[in-house]
């Protein structure tokens, strides 16, 4: 059996805080949206977890084909940003 999430934006669990912890303590779970994307999960700390399934947010195994840019010139980058 698959983990059902409802999805809540931040802003929905602020003001539902206490009824989201007393559904998820009956066995609800949610998903936690911020800034358009899925930030965390809430769910009953009994949960099955071999039930959740996960969700490929990057995939690194792309063969080494050349993408993106060198660790070396990012970290130039963030030195720059730096000072």
């Amino acid at each position: 059996m698959r983990i059902m999430f409802k999805d809540l934006s931040i802003k929905e669990l602020r003001q539902q805080l206490s009824d989201v912890a007393d559904r998820a303590e009956r066995g609800e779970s949610f998903r936690i949206i911020r800034r358009s994307k899925p930030s965390f999960v809430i769910m009953n700390v009994d949960a099955d977890a071999s039930e959740l399934e996960w969700e490929t947010v990057v995939d690194f195994t792309d063969g080494g084909k050349k993408r993106g840019m060198p660790v070396e010139d990012v970290v130039k980058i963030i030195k720059k940003i730096r000072r």
